[in-house]
């Protein structure tokens, strides 16, 4: 298995880590997911996306919902939804451009984390759509290497709640308090047009900011 780069053995040669590298590649990493790898991610409520463009600029972002918001196909195959979200389309489209994703699986309360590379498509017409009631899109991903990862550096945290915007059982969720701001009014989906009178009423940005700062939007 063709795990590391030229660079990343320069570097091992460097400071004197080839050795380690090679034994902890042996005892972590495989092209499959086993059961222990298959519990884990079936436990976590988010994950850590990051996707590269063409160009190879990389992009990472936060995935959240609730518990076993990825799905284990099989030992080969993951897959995860796509939700609402700020029209960017960052992740989705690297993911149609070069296919290539990494995830991040964390247990803060443990510790523990768990690392994914992959190969992924974009699915617009998937049968899990009915299992994630709200998603836009489904994200299959073909396993190229999965690894535990060492936690020591993973500050515990207590989970206190799931996020309020998780969609509901009937995919409904709560109106986006960034989709009231006013200067967006005139750029949001057609779904979304005229809502925010009805949800809380027009904001500015700087309400907004003050609200992300104070934990409430």
């Amino acid at each position: 298995m063709t795990f590391y780069t030229d660079a990343q053995r320069k570097l091992q040669d460097e400071f004197e880590s080839r050795k380690l590298a090679d034994a902890v590649q042996f005892a972590t990493v495989s092209d499959e997911l086993g059961d222990h790898h298959q519990s884990f991610i079936s436990s976590r409520d988010f994950f850590f996306l990051t996707t590269v463009n063409a160009e190879g600029e990389p992009t990472v972002s936060y995935k959240g919902g609730d518990v076993g918001t990825v799905t284990v196909i099989d030992e080969k195959t993951l897959a995860f939804p796509a939700y609402d979200g700020n029209g960017m389309m960052l992740s989705w489209g690297n993911i149609d451009e070069t296919s290539k994703i990494g995830l991040l699986f964390i247990d803060f309360e443990t510790p523990n984390r768990l690392r994914v590379q992959a190969t992924a498509t974009v699915n617009r017409e998937d049968e899990l759509l009915s299992e994630y009631p709200g998603a836009k899109l489904i994200i299959r991903a073909n396993i190229d290497k999965v690894f535990i990862n060492c936690a020591r550096y993973i500050h515990p945290h207590t989970r206190t709640a799931t996020s309020k915007y998780v969609p509901a059982p009937d995919g409904t969720q709560p109106y986006a308090m960034w989709k009231r701001i006013d200067d967006l009014q005139d750029s949001l989906p057609p779904e979304d047009q005229g809502r925010a009178a009805d949800e809380g009423g027009i904001i500015t940005e700087q309400q907004y900011g003050r609200a992300l700062l104070a934990g409430e939007s």
